[in-house]
């Protein structure tokens, strides 16, 4: 029996019906995103009278976030950050997703926040979700061009960011804490984080820890290792200098794996905020602490052992104006030293914080200032 011809200009590709049509010479295919015949006539009907009108008036095709967003996601698909932004427009399609992108705006964002902050989450991550948000819009107006040469959106509406004040303050790990926690932990967990709270790095730095980017340095009888600019994340390279103990980390790795460093049953560890880790900090008492929090307890530490704020920041891998892989043999030295001050806690004791309060002021009526902190 002779199959039924496809329609003029649709083809059905894996049950999804596609546009394949030409139109003044010029080729256009693209996805109806539908299985149904019905609805993919229409949308190839509603396609064509919007070439027609691009074409004659200058009139802008209609097109939904979705659509840019999908764009962007196959443009942008090699970002560093490309995972967590389709985590981000994930969250965002059911609220705007089938919008026009002239009609996304504060006012139809406003369901999403409101949603969102129900669900307990900080203004933070909603605010890294307007971000992309309104890179998506710009690349609309800037950027993107179709084939008439019109831009995906006239005008940009920058989305507003929200501020609840409910920023998580640093929770560093007391030396007792790091002892208790990490006695709990899993080897293959409790060798990464010792890594990580010894060396301050975030946690694909430590996952992703490559055999190739260790460089040796003879004449400090050491090595560090060099991270690629694409896994930093001011995109940079980075030198992570290693004390005693971070280094006796490394060695205990050794011959595991060809490439990575840190390893579990033989295959390459893919992060460390898991179950295990979630589980054991709350048996530790430590349900309000989080992975990063690793690293803020480095900083804290190299502070209360009075290392400069700028050899921190070259040691922590923050942004700064200084090439942080050309280093010379006594700036090295330098960072190693101030490292290894942490490395032994009877030299480098983690402040205990104690909150100050003004009781006289609870009665005034001048506007409270936030509570001085001292470190002991």
């Amino acid at each position: 029996m002779q199959s039924k011809k496809s329609p003029s200009g649709l083809k059905c590709v894996n049950g999804i019906w596609k546009i394949d049509k030409t139109i003044d010479g010029r080729r256009f295919y693209r996805s109806c995103q539908t299985r149904s015949l019905e609805e993919a006539e229409q949308y190839l009907a509603r396609f064509i009278e919007e070439q027609r009108l691009a074409r004659l008036y200058g009139v802008r095709p209609k097109r939904s976030f979705r659509d840019a967003a999908m764009e962007y996601l196959d443009q942008y698909s090699h970002k560093k950050s490309i995972a967590a932004d389709i985590n981000d427009l994930k969250n965002l399609d059911p609220f705007i997703g089938d919008l026009d992108l002239k009609d996304v705006h504060n006012g139809t964002l406003k369901a999403y926040i409101e949603s969102r902050k129900a669900d307990g989450v900080k203004s933070g991550t909603i605010n890294r979700s307007i971000r992309v948000l309104n890179r998506i819009l710009k690349l609309c107006v800037h950027e993107w061009r179709d084939e008439d040469g019109l831009s995906w959106l006239e005008h940009q509406t920058v989305i507003t960011q929200v501020n609840w004040k409910d920023k998580r303050k640093p929770r560093p790990l007391s030396w007792a804490e790091q002892h208790d926690l990490f006695s709990r932990f899993p080897e293959h967990l409790r060798e990464a984080c010792l890594y990580k709270v010894n060396s301050g790095c975030r946690e694909q730095e430590v996952c992703q820890l490559d055999w190739r980017w260790e460089v040796p340095l003879p004449d400090l009888g050491t090595s560090v290792f060099i991270l690629p600019d694409w896994l930093t994340k001011n995109g940079r390279e980075r030198v992570v200098v290693l004390n005693s103990i971070a280094m006796g980390v490394v060695n205990r790795q050794r011959g595991k794996h060809p490439t990575r460093v840190f390893t579990y049953g033989g295959r390459p560890v893919c992060g460390l905020n898991e179950t295990a880790f979630k589980r054991h900090k709350k048996e530790a008492g430590l349900a309000d602490l989080r992975l990063h929090d690793l690293r803020h307890t480095t900083g804290r530490r190299l502070r209360a052992a009075g290392v400069s704020n700028e050899t921190r920041k070259d040691i922590l891998g923050h942004e700064s104006g200084d090439m942080t892989t050309h280093y010379s043999v006594a700036e090295l030295k330098e960072l190693l030293d101030a490292v290894e001050l942490i490395a032994d806690e009877r030299r480098c004791a983690t402040p205990t914080l104690s909150f100050l309060k003004n009781v006289g002021l609870r009665d005034s009526c001048a506007p409270r200032r936030s509570d001085p902190v001292t470190e002991k």
